[in-house]
């Protein structure tokens, strides 16, 4: 989903601040609900992902040796089998597709627990899902490295992968998300 776990949060919050947003919606149990209903279905879809990765790195694992005999790229061996298995674990490798299928999954949730309210068609309510998605998606990359940039000009320097570099990362990351009205 081109997520990363500790980043379904952010969607959830982009999610709700956008709906929020439209004038079309109401939130009867507030926008701390329908944060709280999106996390936990892009959690779920995450999870998927994970465990059909899982299954993927099995295979390769208990092909290692034929795979090096071969001499076949493992990273394009490891797409191809996770493109083969998706279907079999529910997980659509499109992003757009799945952006869609999710913000649908989001909706049914949100609509079946009165968690948001609706004066228009169903398709208006999840455009604005499917466009947090989008933002978010768009702007992962450019944050990414606006925080990137931001770490490696300090005066200290920090090792990526370390606890010191990872906060100050998490920090930069939220600030730029707020920057840009995404949390």
């Amino acid at each position: 989903m081109r997520l990363k776990s500790n980043q379904t949060g952010y969607v959830a919050s982009k999610i709700g601040i956008d709906l929020a947003n439209a004038s079309f919606i109401t939130m009867p149990k507030g926008k701390e609900a329908v944060v709280e209903a999106c996390k936990k279905i892009i959690d779920e879809n995450l999870a998927q992902e994970k465990k059909l990765d899982a299954k993927v790195e099995e295979m390769l694992m208990e092909n290692e040796d034929e795979i090096e005999i071969q001499q076949v790229r493992e990273r394009e061996l490891f797409f191809m089998i996770k493109k083969r298995l998706a279907p079999e674990y529910g997980v659509i490798m499109n992003y757009d597709d799945r952006y869609n299928e999710v913000a649908h999954r989001i909706l049914d949730e949100l609509y079946e627990n009165y968690i948001i309210e609706y004066s228009v068609n169903d398709n208006q309510v999840r455009n604005v899902i499917f466009k947090a998605f989008r933002a978010f998606a768009n702007a992962y990359d450019k944050i990414d490295t606006i925080v990137y940039d931001k770490i490696k000009n300090m005066k200290k320097e920090y090792i990526p992968g370390s606890l010191e570099y990872d906060l100050i990362y998490q920090r930069l990351y939220e600030e730029e998300l707020r920057k840009r009205g995404m949390i």
